[in-house]
């Protein structure tokens, strides 16, 4: 199989709140048809579609219903084909999100498992009898707030759920389970789906004693270390591979959750044939502080050093073994620049800062939507919130347990909720910033007529140009793909650089990722040779090495190969 995925870009769209064609206030499928020529336009490889699936939405998606069609606001089956087929026409690919750690509760299979403890269908998912005083059968915790069990009467027992209760988890210990989600990817495969961003992949294997956390905090429910990276885990994804990935020209990517490098190894090592890459997380809790009660929403202070540190050590851990993502927003992730940035009078600087931090690193690029127009976090009122999370994350911390003021959660949330990263997509100037002639349904975020797709469009100097610079000069340097890393300065508090190197062709990287001016001083033998700029935020012709004074959120690259490139 080629290796395509590795020089690809991607762009991830949410499909709710990406582009309404039919003025019901919610993104569908004919809304991205339309929008194929500005993807195209920018540069991406390959589109990401966010679930697509019929859902009863508790999780806008992440709850399927039936893998086999649309959800009806979305479109029907033959609009999805219609999409495969006009993305393959303009030369990208797509993948879609597989969803395959739980479904809905109203999901066929789970419907038919309720009925009965001797139902054909019981084993599909997790039931286990109370513990004996009749709670709980362990003291595992959902992602989502409170306990990963929930009764039901009609059986008398519990099933399990890492998620909603709305989301109960698939048995994959059952093979008639992985049957089932192996003829599902074929059935869309088979339809030229390019490859799968797969959720949550790291949670598929259970520990199937369910263990109960052992915890001298004074908490009901834990999330830990048995939430993922279970004893048959790999076992699966490599027989995934066997039975279905290998067949196909495809691109896979895993969320990794609770991984680390040696975990990611398992993964992403060719030889072991499982997936091509994964997500992780590590890079995007530095701003958490860890062991908290409060998860997520116990904020500390953005680190450059800590971030620098870490995602240099997935560089260099992964470097001949395995391949990186590179991203800084999903649909999970709220607005870089506004989290970790300046989303002011800095707004255009510190976005392209980051993008060329981002992309010039080794791995896949993932582009969310937006982020190439240098969307910010929404400031919303906390009944306007729509996520799940948010909302049971409110009621336990702030309400029950009283371990977080309502203060410091509504600050947390407007730094790290999801929904900044799901308002809709600002298009032009327009009532609901173009995305719908209907009443949207997130609120558009209140800064549209200063920042939209049709004003970036409009300026050379936009950061959606920027973008599409960075991505053509990936196409251009081999460097950018092939290339080794190390990183310079590791401990400045204010600069992000590096030095990536490819037969002969090196690629520099700076940055000053702060408000303040700073200074880059690396030792002489690492920049001793001529460097040209490719690429500079403040449209810098020419730097010495030796020194460089750099503007608040200054960011070059260079190189110093002098080779002929086509374009």
């Amino acid at each position: 199989m080629s290796e395509w995925w590795k020089e690809a870009v991607v762009y991830q769209i949410y499909p709710r709140s990406f582009f309404d064609a039919n003025g019901d206030g919610i993104g569908d499928l004919q809304g991205i048809i339309q929008k194929l020529d500005y993807i195209k336009h920018l540069g991406a490889d390959v589109i990401w579609l966010c679930p697509v699936f019929d859902s009863p939405q508790d999780d806008n998606g992440y709850d399927i219903k039936d893998y086999r069609n649309m959800y009806e606001k979305f479109g029907t089956n033959e609009d999805m084909f219609q999409l495969i087929d006009e993305v393959h026409q303009r030369g990208m690919k797509i993948i879609m999100d597989l969803v395959v750690n739980h479904t809905s509760d109203e999901h066929a299979w789970f419907a038919e498992s309720r009925k009965s403890k001797d139902n054909p269908y019981r084993e599909y998912y997790f039931w286990r009898d109370p513990a004996s005083d009749g709670a709980e059968p362990n003291n595992w915790g959902s992602i989502f707030s409170g306990a990963a069990w929930e009764y039901d009467e009609r059986t008398g027992q519990y099933y399990l759920h890492y998620f909603s209760k709305k989301q109960p988890d698939l048995n994959w210990e059952n093979e008639a389970v992985r049957r089932e989600v192996y003829d599902l990817m074929k059935f869309w495969m088979d339809k030229g789906v390019d490859g799968w961003r797969m959720d949550v992949i790291g949670s598929i294997s259970k520990y199937t004693d369910f263990p109960n956390y052992e915890t001298d905090e004074n908490r009901s429910y834990v999330v830990g270390h048995y939430h993922a990276n279970g004893p048959r885990l790999h076992e699966f994804i490599q027989e995934m591979n066997r039975e279905v990935l290998s067949h196909y020209d495809c691109m896979t990517v895993g969320e990794a959750n609770g991984s680390d490098i040696e975990e990611a190894i398992k993964y992403t090592d060719a030889s072991r044939q499982e997936l091509n890459m994964i997500f992780t997380f590590e890079h995007m809790d530095i701003d958490t502080e860890q062991h908290s009660p409060n998860g997520k929403w116990q904020l500390k202070p953005f680190d450059l050093i800590a971030l620098k540190k870490t995602m240099a050590r997935w560089q260099t851990g992964l470097m001949n073994v395995g391949w990186n993502t590179l991203y800084f927003e999903n649909h999970d992730q709220p607005r870089v620049i506004s989290r970790w940035g300046n989303d002011g009078k800095l707004r255009k600087q510190c976005a392209k800062a980051f993008a060329t931090v981002l992309h010039g690193m080794k791995g896949t690029p993932f582009i969310y939507q937006g982020e190439e127009i240098g969307m910010t976090n929404s400031e919303m009122p906390l009944e306007v919130y729509d996520d799940l999370e948010i909302r049971n994350a409110y009621r336990e911390l702030v309400i029950e347990n009283k371990t977080i003021s309502e203060e410091d959660f509504l600050k947390a949330v407007g730094k790290k909720g999801r929904d900044h990263a799901r308002t809709p997509m600002q298009w032009d100037d327009k009532q609901h910033a173009g995305f719908t002639t209907g009443k949207p349904w997130l609120p558009v975020n209140s800064r549209y007529q200063e920042i939209n797709v049709q004003e970036s469009l409009n300026d050379q100097d936009s950061i959606f140009y920027y973008y599409q610079k960075l991505i053509r000069l990936r196409k251009q340097y081999k460097s950018t793909v092939h290339g080794d890393f190390q990183l310079l300065l590791e401990d400045d508090p204010q600069i992000f650089s590096y030095i990536r190197q490819y037969q002969g062709e090196k690629l520099f990287v700076v940055a000053n990722l702060s408000e303040e001016e700073a200074v880059f001083e690396a030792p002489p033998e690492r920049l001793a040779e001529r460097w040209d700029v490719l690429l500079s935020n403040y449209s810098r012709q020419q730097a010495d090495m030796r020194k460089i004074y750099l503007k608040p959120y200054e960011a070059l690259m260079c190189i110093n190969d002098t080779k002929e490139h086509g374009s």
